[in-house]
């Protein structure tokens, strides 16, 4: 008993201490460092502000239209009255709910495709020509196209705003897999020729298990650099649908939303559109931060320099 417990403590350490690595390498990265921070406050923002900020999005004040920086509205107020602050915490929300969830649609599509497309050689050329013809399709007037033709079903189906938030994830998720999905490929075609997977093919070892306990673990790291840009990716597409009016209806704000909304009263009130852009901007930027770190911190290669 005492032989096996000394014979796992060293293990353990060891994998303490390469997570530890992973950390530490993480945070000498300035720039993912400082936009996990500032990814971290706006979700924290975006989730508890409208508890805090007690003004609802929605209400409207016509004596107070189209004010500038206030105590009162610190942002100041749209055309309606209605609280520009209290908008951007609200489409905030939106926003970063699309891209999270049509980031993990894309992801797993891509992950699937190129892990069944880099072990599996006889899946190889379908499903990369799949992923070719998916590439070269026009993603913009498809996504307008796909919108047009289900928007009005799922708004029946679902709600004005549950049907469109499904619409949107899906239209995102099925058009943004293919980068995943070759970058995956490569690594587990790479990763096949490895000492340790010839190893465990040698042994008998059956496909699912290899790819769970061999491959899987070994492609995390393009995984997760693929996973923060597609989030980046994902919040830029939904604010260029809502800017284009395709998006959320009007009373349900999010960042592209807002701009869309503020484009008419630009002279008027410049700082309609500054608000959102630069949350829009700022946000996007920190999760490519992040990504960057991730890349950094996981790869094994740069990991101690």
């Amino acid at each position: 008993m005492s032989e096996q417990a000394t014979a796992h403590r060293p293990r353990s350490s060891h994998a303490r201490s390469q997570w530890f690595d992973v950390l530490d390498q993480f945070l000498t990265h300035r720039g993912a460092a400082l936009g996990m921070i500032f990814f971290v406050l706006v979700c924290v923002a975006v989730t508890l502000g409208p508890a805090l900020w007690t003004l609802d999005p929605n209400t409207i004040d016509i004596r107070a239209k189209n004010q500038g920086p206030t105590l009162l509205h610190p942002m100041g107020t749209d055309q309606l009255g209605r609280d520009t602050f209290a908008q951007v915490l609200a489409g905030g929300r939106v926003s970063l709910a699309v891209g999270v969830t049509a980031m993990l649609l894309s992801l797993v599509l891509g992950t699937l495709v190129g892990v069944i497309a880099g072990f599996f050689r006889r899946f190889d050329g379908p499903l990369m020509r799949l992923t070719d013809l998916f590439l070269a399709l026009p993603l913009l007037p498809l996504l307008l196209v796909i919108i047009m033709l289900f928007r009005d079903t799922l708004r029946a189906a679902f709600g004005p705003e549950t049907g469109i938030f499904i619409l949107i994830v899906f239209v995102i998720g099925i058009t943004s897999w293919m980068q995943t999905a070759r970058i995956v490929r490569g690594d587990v075609l790479a990763l096949k020729e490895r000492e340790f997977v010839l190893a465990a093919m040698s042994i008998g070892t059956p496909s699912r298990r290899l790819i769970l306990r061999h491959i899987l673990p070994n492609v995390l790291s393009p995984i997760m650099v693929s996973a923060t840009l597609g989030i980046a990716n994902a919040i830029i597409t939904e604010s260029a649908l809502s800017f284009l009016g395709l998006g959320f209806p009007s009373d349900f704000p999010t960042w592209g939303r807002l701009l869309f909304d503020s484009t008419n009263f630009m002279t008027l009130n410049p700082e309609r559109v500054i608000w959102p852009g630069l949350a829009i901007s700022l946000t996007v930027l920190s999760v490519n931060y992040i990504g960057d770190g991730l890349r950094d911190a996981l790869d094994p290669r740069i990991r101690g320099r």
